[in-house]
C-alpha cells in the first residue's frame, strides 16, 4: 500500500503524521486540561505474606511425617526379631519324647470307644425288632423330608434341622397287633460340640411338656437329660381311643427319639424299658 490513502468521500488525499525526531526525548507532561478533573490511578492490591509462609509450613509438616513414618519402619525392619518369653506351662500333659515301642497305652474296646460307634453304621445300634413284630413303614435310613413330615409343623421342622446340621438319620419302626405301632429314631447332627443333638432333644421335650402341663415326664436312667412321658387317653367321638408314650435322649451328637402309640392303656414300664436298652446300644 501506499504511503498516501484516498478518502473515498472527499477523494481528498491524507497524509501519515510525520515520524517523531530520534533525539527526541519525551514529551512533557502537559498536566490535566483546564477545567478536567483527575483521575486516580488504579491502585495494586497489596500482597499477603502471611498465607504463603503458613502454606509452606504445612507442607513441610506433611512430609516430614510422612519421611518420619518410612524411616520408622525401616529401622524396625533391620532390627532383630525380639524372642517371646516362654510360657508358664513347666508341666505338660504330653511326654516330650515318644513314647517306647510297646508302651502306647491300648486303644479303647468297641464297648468303651463310643465316638466309633457313632460313626459307623447308625442302623446297627437301633434296637432289634421283637419277636412276632411285623416291620413298619420305615427300617433303615429315613430321609429329611420323610422325618420332618411327621411333626405338625414340616416347614419349620425342616428349617430347624438344617440349622442344626442334620446329619443322617436311621429309623425302625415295627407294628404290634391290630393298632400298636412302635417308631425309633436316631439323629445324628455334624457339630462336633453336640451342641445341635442336645438343641433337638430339649426342642422335642418342650413338645412333649406342652402337650400335657402336668405331666413333666420321668428322667431316663443312665442319661444326664433323657426323659420320657405318658400321656393319658385322648378320645373323640367315632374313633378309637388313643394312647401314646415318647422318650428323648441325647447321647454326644445323636438325638433319640422313640414313639409309641396303641388304642390300648402304654404301661409306662414299657416305654421305660425301651429307652434304657436303647440307650444302653449307644
Amino acid at each position: 500500500m501506499s504511503i498516501e490513502e484516498t478518502i473515498p468521500d472527499t477523494g481528498v488525499p491524507a497524509q501519515r503524521p510525520p515520524d517523531p525526531a530520534p533525539d527526541a526525548g519525551p514529551a512533557p507532561d502537559a498536566g490535566p486540561a483546564p477545567g478536567a478533573e483527575a483521575v486516580p490511578s488504579a491502585t495494586r492490591p497489596r500482597r499477603r505474606r502471611g498465607l504463603r509462609t503458613v502454606g509452606l509450613l504445612a507442607v513441610a509438616a506433611v512430609i516430614g511425617a510422612v519421611g518420619g513414618t518410612a524411616v520408622g519402619y525401616r529401622v524396625q525392619a533391620d532390627r532383630e526379631p525380639t524372642a517371646l518369653p516362654p510360657l508358664n506351662q513347666p508341666g505338660l500333659a504330653y511326654p516330650a519324647k515318644p513314647l517306647p515301642k510297646g508302651g502306647e497305652p491300648e486303644p479303647l474296646s468297641p464297648e468303651e470307644d463310643h465316638q466309633a460307634k457313632a460313626q459307623g453304621d447308625l442302623r446297627k445300634l437301633l434296637l432289634p425288632r421283637p419277636a412276632g413284630a411285623r416291620a413298619g413303614e420305615v427300617d433303615g435310613w429315613e430321609p429329611l423330608d420323610h422325618y420332618v413330615d411327621g411333626f405338625t409343623r414340616p416347614e419349620v421342622a425342616l428349617e430347624h434341622q438344617l440349622d442344626w446340621g442334620i446329619r443322617r438319620i436311621a429309623t425302625r419302626e415295627w407294628l404290634v397287633g391290630e393298632h400298636k405301632r412302635v417308631g425309633i429314631s436316631l439323629v445324628q447332627y455334624r457339630s462336633t460340640s453336640q451342641l445341635s443333638a442336645y438343641e433337638a432333644m430339649r426342642s422335642q421335650q418342650g413338645l412333649a411338656i406342652s402337650k400335657e402341663d402336668s405331666s413333666l415326664g420321668q428322667p431316663v436312667a443312665g442319661s444326664t437329660n433323657g426323659r420320657y412321658f405318658v400321656y393319658p387317653v385322648r378320645r373323640e367321638a367315632g374313633f378309637l381311643d388313643a394312647y401314646d408314650a415318647r422318650a428323648f435322649i441325647q447321647r454326644g451328637d445323636i438325638a433319640v427319639t422313640i414313639i409309641i402309640y396303641d388304642t390300648h392303656e402304654i404301661a409306662e414300664s414299657e416305654i421305660r424299658s425301651l429307652a434304657e436298652r436303647q440307650l444302653g446300644r449307644l
